[in-house]
């Protein structure tokens, strides 16, 4: 399925945006290939086969050489200062806003660039520093490559001041805040599919409920082989592994989960296929030291609720960042309300079940989103009415009634808190006028969702 082949590709394109040396390495490639071609300009020129333009530079081979060595200095220096920068912002996101951060960090394109650039003319220097010398003609200096030298600095200098805007504006927390959201969001996004239905022509098996009875009687366990958190399940790939051997696969882990070698990564049914299966699940799942958002999109709600649990606490005390983060916590509940649907029943081509995943449920995100946040926030009746406020806004883009009970009781947990910890009167009435706007918001749709569906019945 399409929607498969994209989580696939995210999760790689993910592996190879979260380092520092990938994009430096691509744009020192460049500059390699633009030293061939400006070189061989240069060796034409030499040769008397054409004429350079006006505006390239000229000179001696000595004047040349210092204007190349004072360039690859000064770009040297200014790499150890972008380094140095980087690391003082890594250092200063692991403080502040949690080790958990240090990836989006890391991963961030702006500062890889800025990096690439700078490597990259060094590069570019060094190599053109090297090919003047001696020859028949006398001295053979690059004319068109130094030029270039030249105007690859100007384009740094340019790169330097972007980089230091893009630093000062990266560490800002509600850039942070909205970066991690807007990376929650396209995964809900990617992960909205549904599960497939049963064809309605054809032999389809058994359904979930069955086979799941099947698994735990008679299924047989295959053990992780390595201690990690679960990354990455190419559920495509487990179908076809499945329909290969004729079983069924269920697996009670979910990406994100931590898995500890020899805890059951997969039961398969029937029990003797097992070995078969066992064989071939490496190529379909990754364990790894670290959760990523790519199938695992409790992990951006998590790094959300850090970031308040944090600004919360005694030592920082800043209560605005951690309403900032409750808003786009809010933000998230609407999109995963309208666009997301856990996939947990994957079918072979017959329509046969083959795979059946373990997935997230709304009730458990909600709790993620609320719970932690709640019971930091014992006394501060600015977070309770914020939370209050934001589970209204997601119960009034709420449809289903189980999800509705779900929004609710996290708002009457809050009202609990309130009554226990909040000592003037005042602020728990500003609270408790939240607190049933909410339960007049739940009647109301209730109301109107009943008054809908009597229209629609017939007669």
């Amino acid at each position: 399925m399409p929607g498969r082949a994209f989580l696939e590709a995210d999760w790689r394109r993910e592996t190879l945006r979260t380092n520092l040396w990938l994009v430096p390495a691509i744009e020192a490639l460049f500059a390699v290939l633009l030293f061939v071609m400006t070189t061989a300009l240069d060796r034409a020129a030499y040769d008397g086969r054409f004429k350079l333009a006006t505006w390239v530079l000229a000179g001696t081979a000595d004047g040349a050489r210092q204007i190349l060595t004072t360039i690859a200095a000064a770009i040297i220096t200014v790499v150890g200062l972008v380094f140095s920068i980087t690391i003082v912002a890594l250092t200063l996101a692991s403080t502040q806003f949690g080790p958990r951060m240090l990836r989006n960090f890391i991963r961030d394109r702006g500062t890889q660039l800025a990096l690439g650039a700078f490597v990259a003319t060094f590069c570019y220097t060094v190599l053109v520093l090297v090919v003047i010398s001696p020859g028949p003609h006398g001295d053979f200096v690059p004319h068109l490559s130094i030029t270039v030298a030249l105007g690859l600095t100007g384009v740094d200098l340019a790169v330097l001041i972007y980089f230091i805007n893009h630093i000062a504006t990266m560490i800002q927390l509600p850039q942070v805040i909205a970066g991690i959201a807007t990376d929650l969001a396209r995964a809900i996004e990617a992960q909205g599919a549904e599960d497939q239905p049963a064809p309605e022509q054809g032999d389809s098996g058994p359904g979930r409920e069955h086979l799941l009875a099947l698994v735990a009687a008679r299924g047989a366990a295959i053990p992780t082989t390595a201690s990690g958190y679960l990354q990455y399940i190419s559920h495509e790939r487990l179908v076809r592994i499945a329909t290969e051997t004729d079983a069924v696969i269920h697996l009670p882990y979910r990406p994100g989960h931590f898995m500890v070698q020899g805890q059951p990564l997969a039961v398969v049914w029937p029990a003797e296929r097992a070995e078969r299966v066992a064989r071939q699940l490496r190529r379909g799942q990754i364990t790894g030291p670290y959760r990523t958002l790519a199938q695992d999109i409790s992990f951006g709600v998590d790094q959300l609720v850090e970031i308040a649990i944090r600004a919360l606490s005694p030592a920082v005390n800043d209560t605005f960042t951690a309403l900032t983060c409750i808003d786009w916590l809010g933000d998230c509940l609407c999109r995963i309300n309208h666009g997301w649907h856990p996939q947990r029943v994957h079918r072979d081509r017959g329509g046969r079940i083959r795979l059946i995943a373990y997935q997230a449920d709304y009730d458990r995100l909600v709790q993620r989103s609320f719970e932690k946040i709640r019971q930091s926030a014992g006394g501060m009746p600015a977070v309770m009415i914020r939370q209050l406020e934001t589970l209204g806004k997601v119960m009034e883009q709420t449809v289903q009634p189980k999800r509705r009970a779900v929004l609710l009781e996290q708002g009457a947990m809050i009202w609990r808190l309130c009554e226990a910890t909040v000592p003037e009167p005042a602020d728990r009435e500003d609270v408790r006028r939240r607190y049933e706007a909410l339960c007049e918001a739940e009647v109301t749709i209730s109301q109107v969702t009943s008054a809908l569906r009597s229209r629609v019945q017939p007669g």
